[in-house]
């Protein structure tokens, strides 16, 4: 069964309408090389910050796994979430249905067949992650000002440079195949 991220009636109880507002950023130095990813969530007027380094990873891993660690912080299910990201790559796949195409391909690109699509274990981490909840993607402009989006930045930075790194043992693993 496909599952389409745009169906709101997945969400089994939507009785909390006070959203969980959520920034993520991420990135790589070089592009692929050592990555740093931050997530701020906010509540009802609390707020936690999570910042992780990786030995090994890409830009657009780092943004996607951004959201998976804000994902897994949550507390409960069933929650209305409002998740910003920088990342044009997350919200389109999001926002347009590229994450239900690519699903419908047996996630392969659509051009060439032959061809698979990138970061499929995190896109599936994705749906799975978000399958209890009401979710809205947001795309903000990176640098911009915006204040959320402003500390994600800065925490994945520096996360990225002082961090002690963890394994993305996906990639790791697919970059060292022969």
């Amino acid at each position: 069964m496909l599952e389409s991220p745009q169906d709101p009636a997945r969400v089994l109880d939507a009785g909390d309408t006070t959203p969980v507002i959520i920034y993520t950023d991420g990135g790589c130095s070089p592009n692929p090389g050592r990555g740093g990813l931050a997530a701020l969530l906010a509540y009802q007027g609390q707020e936690r910050l999570i910042a992780e380094c990786y030995r090994h990873s890409t830009n657009n891993r780092m943004e996607i796994m951004a959201v998976l660690a804000a994902l897994r912080a949550l507390r409960r299910q069933h929650c209305y979430l409002k998740i910003y990201t920088d990342s044009q790559y997350i919200a389109h796949a999001w926002n347009k249905g590229w994450l239900v195409s690519w699903q419908s391909r047996g996630w392969q690109k659509r051009n060439n067949k032959q061809s698979p699509l990138k970061n499929v274990d995190l896109w599936q981490e994705l749906l799975r992650l978000t399958r209890s909840h009401q979710v809205e993607f947001g795309w903000v402009r990176g640098h911009s000002g915006i204040k959320g989006n402003e500390i994600v930045d800065a925490a994945a930075t520096e996360a990225r440079r002082v961090g002690e790194p963890l394994i993305d043992q996906v990639y790791e693993s697919e970059s060292t195949a022969v």
